[in-house]
């Protein structure tokens, strides 16, 4: 019982005595070092009272502040030189600089240089902290002692900086850590990342369409390989259609019915120039009906030199048809030498129909104003089988061979491809068609 008081006694004694020894420590301090003078802050109420509160927007045609901080304690306030000079200030020789990427506009590289220092301060917005994701939002406030007010403006996460110091002139700084860089996503890593997506939150039907599009995708994998061997072999093939059809691309032929009995029906003149071409392919039946001549340097060798054929022709319907023929032979010869290097300055101002203008380009379909291999031999296709209806059906192939820049040999080849037949007559080599239509037989090439 007698032990509780004193105890607490103790206790008293001992928290009466600390106190003291600490205010004598405090006296003792005061005569060793006079304390700096501080700046006395401004009193809170006054500012709150006074002070004018402005809220700057971004605005997106203006930059936004950077803000950078010093990780290693740095202070760009004070000389680090020695210099107590009054007026020296270490802000006013530091020299900042900011960078931007020119592959990726959104690196940012802010770099302080202080000066008479082998030192740089280097942050990014890209690596390091930036990498990151940042939560918060921050903001740079200004406040003016004179005007008494306070300017506050937003700063982006992506324009805080830490800064880290560097040596200069090594390459230290321009090295980035490999785990923080943000790498470049691949076309494949995309496709992966979509599919996993789509697998987890996708509807029932684009799970079905991602499923079905990877299967297509599948070119290496063996398995898919005999799953689409075994469908391929379930498919019924009609050879008959597949001949026909590989036949007639490789031919490049126009319309033609196989089974005909004369050589009018054979490739029919109204499949070849439609109703509606008639009435603009009466340029030289108009010529004849006035008297005028053709003029060589206007149409070609082939239609010039059958000039004579339209002026013994009694009945008009048949001259007109003849005559819409060789206009037709004409536009194509003309359509085939503006889309060529060596036939450009006959075309030079010849002027092709809308309505055929626009049928030529859809069926021949002419690549950077130059057609393609295959459709200068259809071309060639339409103007021989022309050639046969004004010739009826036995033709000279050496005027249009000519007017075509090809040799007679070459010439042959596509005589062949329509089906006809060489012959000679009196010393001169004609082209028939014989019916029914023989075409050649399609060359394959053999594997190696």
């Amino acid at each position: 019982m007698n032990s509780e008081p004193e105890d607490t006694k103790s206790q008293l004694t001992q928290n009466q005595e600390t106190p003291t020894k600490k205010k004598k420590k405090k006296k003792k301090e005061k005569h060793r070092a006079p304390p700096t003078p501080t700046p006395t802050p401004l009193p809170l109420p006054l500012v709150q009272g006074k002070a004018k509160v402005r809220v700057l927007h971004g605005n997106p045609q203006k930059a936004p502040p950077f803000v950078g901080y010093f990780s290693s304690g740095y202070d760009p306030l004070r000389d680090y030189s020695g210099n107590n000079s009054e007026g020296s200030d270490g802000i006013g020789s530091t020299r900042v600089r900011a960078y931007r990427s020119q592959k990726w506009p959104k690196r940012v590289q802010m770099v302080v240089s202080p000066s008479q220092s082998k030192v740089d301060f280097v942050g990014t917005n890209y690596s390091g902290e930036a990498t990151i994701g940042q939560r918060y939002k921050y903001a740079l406030g200004v406040f003016d002692k004179e005007s008494q007010s306070l300017k506050i403006v937003p700063v982006a996460c992506d324009r805080v900086f830490r800064l880290e110091p560097k040596v200069r002139g090594l390459d230290v700084a321009d090295e980035e850590p490999e785990s923080s860089v943000k790498e470049e996503i691949s076309a494949q890593q995309k496709a992966d990342k979509m599919k996993e997506l789509t697998i987890l939150f996708g509807t029932k039907k684009s799970i079905k369409e991602a499923k079905k599009k990877h299967s297509l995708n599948q070119e290496d994998n063996p398995k898919s390989q005999e799953e689409l061997g075994g469908r391929i072999k379930e498919v019924k093939i009609k050879k008959e259609a597949l001949e026909s059809t590989s036949a007639n691309i490789a031919r490049n032929v126009p319309p033609y019915d196989a089974s005909a009995t004369s050589p009018q029906e054979a490739y029919p003149l109204d499949k070849i120039i439609l109703q509606g071409e008639w009435g603009f392919l009466e340029d030289i039946f108009e010529r004849l009906q006035v008297g005028a001549e053709v003029p060589t340097n206007t149409y070609p060798t082939f239609v010039c030199n059958r000039i004579h054929k339209l002026q013994e022709i009694q009945d008009e319907a048949e001259k007109r048809t003849l005559s819409c023929i060789f206009s037709y032979i004409t536009h194509l010869i003309k359509y085939k030498d503006q889309h060529s290097m060596d036939g450009v300055s006959s075309a030079k101002g010849h002027r092709i129909p809308s309505i055929l203008s626009q049928k030529f380009s859809t069926i021949f379909s002419p690549i950077s104003k130059r057609l393609a291999a295959d459709k200068i031999d259809l071309l060639i296709s339409y103007v021989l089988v022309l050639a046969l209806y004004a010739d009826e059906f036995r033709t000279d192939p050496s005027d249009i061979a000519k007017d075509l820049r090809m040799s007679p040999i070459k010439l042959r080849v596509h005589y062949e491809h329509l089906g006809c037949k060489l012959s000679r007559k009196d010393n001169l080599l004609l082209f028939t068609l014989p019916l029914p239509l023989q075409f050649p037989a399609v060359r394959q090439k053999r594997r190696r």
